[in-house]
């Protein structure tokens, strides 16, 4: 699995990976990714006729797919008029469009493929946060008209939330279950003829044929290769600069059915948070809480659960036992939209990155746009999402300039130099003369030690607790907290184990 949390989603059982035919070696269009993104890409190009294989490392939505908070929403949560500033007018209509295209999408591929996975159209509430200024909710909504939404304001708020003045309401936006579709997406892919294979892509070559460099010394062969592993592996920087990695919080709990209104609801904070509902049975709903996101490996001095747990509290008192926390990777772009097409200097590799929290539709609406990328070479929504573009933002001085203070992390103190003191199943970096071992207490008290080193780019990795992985602040790598293999890219290989070493008269375990 991607991380020790478990979501609301994973009750949800997934088959493995079916290999069909032997290990397959060539395809016209491999894909590597088997999450929403892959999954759905490999279905339209096969409804398109070409001949798909789809590998991953982990299998079946065994990455982000199963820690998102499945929002289907046009209404963006980047704010429109901060798109208009980024990508004009007709760049933020634009955007608005794809995302309504992808959740039609979505509802037509349960309907035609009879996926039962709870989808359901329902509004979007856009809240003031508290103290906020309501000049904000005034420019999104002028700008959300001007890009085609359909969206209204009201005044005096939502009567069945504490609503803090007028609220924003969008309609045509939706929820369902994400793993359930993502089994029915499957599904319709084999009988479509996509093969599927249980394999870890090493490299990508680009080329007239492109070439799947696997990690066990295997290759495949294509005529086009798609990369929709969430991040970007097979380049060390280029699209790593234009993004930034950041943890999103998410709870769940029981309430009474009917107590809160079936809706996408999120506010105005910064960072922000939403609420939604999804159905439990014997009169009881799922109350979904999530948002205080922070970058990647730099946890904020508030426990974000804890700050979730009372911000829904101030909406509904009757929330019981709250029964799944998780954290999921949200991707963020400086200018609030995905790089979705060709990979900036190839021929034939094509790349889905930059979620920015709406990670469902960027994933659905690739589906597409990359296969008339393959087909016809061209698509409307090409130029928007193109990963070659270029835009400096402030976003992208602020990022980059963070990722720069990262690096004094080799000149500071370790978490602590009492290792005798580390419990089970906790981690901490531990400063040894110039370096910085990642220590990590396994259940049967043993240690194990790695190098604190990001093969990335070098950071110095920290100890993430509640997901028990080694988290860099950089760019967003993640590794597994006992062995150092990779959880969350753009590292291509895991952190470098350290047998044998003695790290202040203790033995780390082989």
């Amino acid at each position: 699995m991607n991380a020790e949390s478990q979501s609301l989603w994973m009750e949800q059982p997934l088959p493995p990976l079916a290999t069909t035919g032997g290990r397959p070696d060539a395809a016209q269009v491999c894909v590597i990714g088997a999450g929403i993104a892959g999954v759905s890409i490999a279905l339209r190009l096969a409804e398109a006729g070409r001949q798909v294989l789809l590998i991953d490392r982990d299998g079946l939505g065994a990455g982000e797919t199963a820690r998102t908070s499945a929002h289907l929403a046009s209404a963006l949560d980047d704010r429109y008029y901060r798109l208009e500033h980024w990508h004009g007018k007709d760049g933020a209509a634009l955007a608005a469009q794809s995302h309504a295209a992808a959740v039609d999408l979505i509802e037509e591929w349960s309907r035609r493929y009879a996926i039962d996975c709870d989808f359901e159209r329902i509004p979007g509430y856009l809240l003031p946060a508290p103290g906020a200024d309501v000049q904000e909710l005034e420019r999104e909504y002028e700008a959300a008209l001007r890009a085609g939404l359909d969206v209204t304001r009201l005044e005096a708020g939502l009567a069945a939330l504490p609503a803090w003045g007028p609220v924003l309401r969008f309609a045509g936006q939706a929820r369902f279950h994400p793993l359930k579709y993502l089994l029915g997406l499957y599904t319709a892919a084999l009988a479509a003829g996509v093969r599927f294979m249980r394999a870890e892509a090493g490299d990508v070559e680009d080329g007239e044929q492109p070439r799947v460099l696997l990690a066990d010394g295997g290759l495949i062969q294509a005529e086009s290769v798609v990369v929709a592993s969430n991040v970007p592996f097979h380049r060390r920087v280029a699209l790593h600069t234009k993004q930034a990695a950041y943890r999103s919080y998410m709870l769940a709990g029981l309430i009474p059915a009917g107590r809160m209104p079936d809706a996408l609801i999120w506010d105005t904070a910064d960072p922000y948070r939403y609420l939604r509902l999804q159905p439990a049975g014997d009169g009881k709903d799922w109350l979904l809480i999530g948002g205080c996101d922070h970058k990647t490996g730099q946890a904020p001095a508030r426990d974000p659960l804890e700050e979730l747990r009372e911000w829904a509290g101030e909406y509904c008192k009757e929330l019981e036992n709250i029964q799944y926390a998780w954290s999921g990777q949200i991707i963020e772009p400086v200018d609030g939209l995905a790089f979705i097409g060709r990979d900036p200097g190839a021929r034939n590799v094509y790349v889905v990155s930059g979620d920015s929290g709406n990670g469902l539709t960027h994933a659905t609406l690739a589906a597409p746009l990359i296969t008339a990328l393959i087909v016809d070479g061209e698509h409307p929504w090409a130029a928007l999402y193109d990963p070659a573009r270029k835009r400096l933002t402030g976003d992208w001085l602020e990022e980059n300039a963070n990722v720069a203070l990262q690096y004094r992390d080799w000149l500071a103190a370790g978490d602590s130099n009492d290792v005798a003191a580390l419990p089970p199943g906790q981690g901490a970096v531990i400063r040894h003369g110039l370096h910085r071992f990642a220590l990590y207490r396994n259940e049967d008290g043993s240690l194990s030690a790695l190098s604190a080193r990001c093969p990335h780019l070098g950071c110095a990795v920290r100890w993430n607790a509640l997901e028990r992985s080694w988290d860099c602040p950089c760019h967003g790598s993640r590794f597994a907290a006992a062995d150092g293999h990779v959880l969350n890219g753009p590292a291509r290989s895991g952190l470098e184990p350290l047998a044998g070493e003695r790290i202040d008269g203790v033995s780390s375990a082989a």
